[in-house]
């Protein structure tokens, strides 16, 4: 595949646990393309969250290779691991994360406290709260937001360094499903308009389907890896 934003050569990770070896990424191989759209399913205790972490740049690998936008990422320091993640990865989790003591405006600066060529961008925090539908809320606390609200909040937060990749750990988990529908709708945008590279990693079909790729995730093995002949559809 041309132009790959994230590569995985034969990539396996293994934990200790007391005397006991647990294989969680057994020997995965693929490419992720640039401004692809991709979902990362599989049952829990499959191994799809450990796959997130590497190539989050949150671990590194015990065996194999991971390129980020050309560079082997499964060998660098904690401390370059943490600048990569800030500069080209902006995530999304289940549990949104966000510190309630913070307007949203604020939760979605907060990144750029670590990036020091970042910091001031309140005017580009403003435009991409606008972007994700919450000009109009930016000073309310998260205990002031619905959950969808909190959920954009989120993606706005990740957005703010301008990553080329969007990760989200199971981003409707903690939504009702019309929410999740609205999340799911912003991805696409930010996928189309935006031209963001997402990856969503989930456990539900729906979920996947909203993607144009789906690797499938069992056993620490791919099980399937296809392109969707046509999106799910939200009723």
């Amino acid at each position: 595949m041309k132009n790959e934003v994230i590569v995985l050569e034969n990539v396996w990770k293994t934990y200790q646990m007391d005397s006991v070896k647990v294989d969680a990424v057994r020997g995965i191989s693929f490419s992720i393309g640039v401004g692809e759209f991709v979902s990362i399913m599989g049952p829990s205790g499959s191994g799809k969250s450990t796959l997130m972490d590497l190539m989050g740049c949150l671990d590194n690998p015990t065996h194999g290779k991971i390129l980020l936008k050309g560079k082997d990422i499964s060998k660098m320091s904690e401390e370059t691991l943490a600048q990569m993640r800030g500069k080209e990865i902006g995530f999304v989790f289940q549990t949104f994360n966000l510190i309630p003591t913070l307007t949203a405006l604020e939760n979605v600066m907060l990144p750029t406290l670590f990036q020091p060529e970042n910091k001031g961008k309140e005017n580009e925090a403003k435009k991409i709260l606008g972007i994700v539908g919450l000009g109009e809320r930016l000073n309310h606390l998260p205990s002031q937001l619905s959950g969808g609200e909190r959920q954009r909040v989120a993606v706005a937060r990740a957005l703010i360094n301008d990553p080329s990749i969007i990760l989200a750990d199971e981003p409707t988990g903690n939504l009702d499903s019309e929410t999740g529908k609205e999340i799911m709708d912003l991805f696409e945008k930010l996928h189309s308009k935006e031209k963001k590279t997402v990856i969503v990693v989930t456990h539900d079909p729906y979920v996947a389907g909203h993607a144009h790729r789906k690797i499938q995730i069992i056993d620490g093995q791919i099980a399937h890896d296809h392109k969707l002949a046509k999106r799910f559809m939200w009723k």
